[in-house]
């Protein structure tokens, strides 16, 4: 059939399927299903018994594949007749690709997470040769697959970004600029087939390259998960990774279907696993049933390694019994230098949103949901089923400029800087103002306690000790007692938050490897 290091393929191949019921095993049927065929001329590739159900399927070439039905209707018209067999069909457009491996089992769970589903196989467990047969449409996509998981072709991921801003802008940077050394040192190659943003999309099937932003400038195409889907079946290609580095509430409402549509997930938009317990429930459902994944290292703590420390240290049985720090590295920034500098208050926001610490419009910084966000993420990777209700929230925005439009809002930035003036000076000696998040009371049941405020602390404490905008984060387990797991670094920034991404990013180009 083939040789050890290629693949063959047959195409123009058909399925004739032979269903019945309590013909199966019964001596002779497999003879009188070949010499039925052979009398009328036609070539049987392979007889299987295992491809349906209390039925048989015959592999023949697709021109035959007519004659072949009428021709087993005719030998087994009295079956037919006596309802022992229901229905004699064919499947058309299909090819049968053969190869050799010891590792089938790997191929076929890598096949199926890329929403590929042989309609028929046939192993030779002792040569490890092996016949599968797939749609036609589907053949290169099959090929590709098969070649990076067991003969050493690289393995191409391909990318739709969605959100091209300061995160989204970096993370096309990143990518184009470590695609050749990746492809190099791990056979990734990395190819960025969509980038979008609330209102457009342009695709490129080659992958985008330097050129992307004048791509993406004169892009007219209307923004819909329908284009993006149509694109990637007409290419059928394999390992789809959509990243979503966004702040939209309405896409992330998309991720179950994105996941039934063949995409593995990268984030760094919080807000999905902040909505209500079933939906965050239901996603993990979806995903398990469709062999993808959920990366999303980045919603708390930008690119410092939390999420995992977490999730190892509750899988392991470690009981975790708080969690507190300084969650948010546009708030560090921010009460880091106003603890310490003579600026107004509105001077250190403006700082931070021109150095890009901030959201969009700071009110999601400053109001605390940003941090009550993370908190919640924590809370769920413990088991938790606090919902984002539960969060006791100090706001830091005044009532008047809550609900105003964001440029107004930061027009009036101002009218801020009296009332912190007053926080700051109100302090005792020695202290400086931290904004933090803290997880505790009794993790062991079902919800834990959240709260989310500005709190003054000594300078000399690891709090208060923080600088510019980094985060620390203070696990505190039943093993460690009162000497916290510590971890601290930048909370912050275009670069260290794509930089996160693309880190979960090459990862999920390990599944299944």
């Amino acid at each position: 059939m083939t040789d050890n290091n290629t693949i063959a393929i047959y195409p123009n191949k058909a399925i004739v399927n032979f269903e019945g019921k309590d013909f199966l095993g019964q001596i002779g049927i497999d003879f009188r299903i070949f010499n039925a065929l052979q009398n009328a001329g036609i070539s049987v590739g392979v007889i299987s018994q295992q491809a349906i159900e209390n039925g048989i399927s015959v592999l023949v070439d697709e021109h035959q594949a007519e004659n072949a039905v009428e021709c087993l209707k005719e030998e087994f018209r009295n079956e037919i007749q006596n309802g022992i067999v229901s229905q004699i069909y064919s499947i058309d457009q299909l090819s049968v690709i053969g190869l050799v491996t010891d590792n089938f089992n790997k191929i076929l769970s890598e096949l199926q997470r890329n929403k590929i589903f042989p309609l028929l196989l046939n192993q030779v467990a002792s040569a490890g040769r092996v016949n599968l047969v797939v749609a036609a449409n589907q053949t290169d996509k099959t090929k590709n697959i098969i070649e990076a998981e067991i003969y050493g072709k690289p393995k191409t991921v391909h990318l739709a970004l969605i959100g091209h801003g300061n995160v989204g802008g970096t993370l096309v940077e990143q990518i184009l600029d470590s695609a050749h050394d990746i492809l190099q040192r791990k056979r990734i190659d990395l190819k960025i087939i969509a980038i979008a943003n609330s209102k457009t999309i342009v695709f490129n099937k080659g992958g985008f390259g330097s050129d992307w932003r004048q791509k993406v400038r004169f892009s007219n195409m209307q923004n819909t998960l329908e284009d993006l889907y149509q694109f990637a079946k007409e290419n059928q290609f394999e390992n789809l990774i959509v990243v979503d580095n966004t702040a939209s509430k309405d896409f992330v409402k998309h991720y179950p279907e994105l996941v039934e549509q063949g995409f593995d997930i990268v984030s760094s938009n919080k807000i999905f696993n902040t909505l209500p317990i079933a939906d965050y429930r239901n996603l993990r459902k979806v995903l398990e049933k469709n062999k993808k994944k959920y990366l999303y290292e980045t919603n708390v703590g930008a690119g410092l390694p939390l999420i995992d420390t977490i999730k190892l240290l509750h899988l392991s049985g470690e009981n975790i019994t708080r969690i507190k720090g300084v969650f948010s590295g546009s708030l560090s920034y921010i009460f880091n230098n106003f603890s310490v500098r003579d600026d107004k208050f509105s001077t250190i926001i403006r700082e931070a949103m021109d150095k890009g610490f901030t959201e969009p419009d700071p009110r999601e910084d400053l109001s605390g949901n940003d941090v009550a966000r993370k908190l919640l993420i924590l809370a769920r990777e413990l088991d938790l089923i606090n919902e984002f209700e539960d969060i006791n929230i100090q706001n830091l925005i005044p009532e008047n400029l809550l609900s105003i439009s964001k440029e107004e809002f930061i027009a009036r930035l101002e009218e801020l800087d009296s009332e912190y003036e007053k926080v700051k000076k109100g302090q005792n000696e020695g202290y400086v103002l931290r904004y933090v998040g803290d997880l505790h009371g009794d993790l062991s049941q079902d919800k834990g306690i959240l709260d989310v405020k500005l709190v003054s602390v000594p300078a000399h404490s690891a709090l208060g000790q923080l600088k510019g905008s980094d985060s620390i984060f203070e696990i505190y387990t039943e093993s460690y007692g009162e000497n916290p797991i510590v971890i601290m670094g930048a909370g912050a920034g275009a670069a260290v938050t794509a930089r996160g991404v693309f880190g979960d990013i090459l990862r999920l180009t390990e599944v299944g490897k």
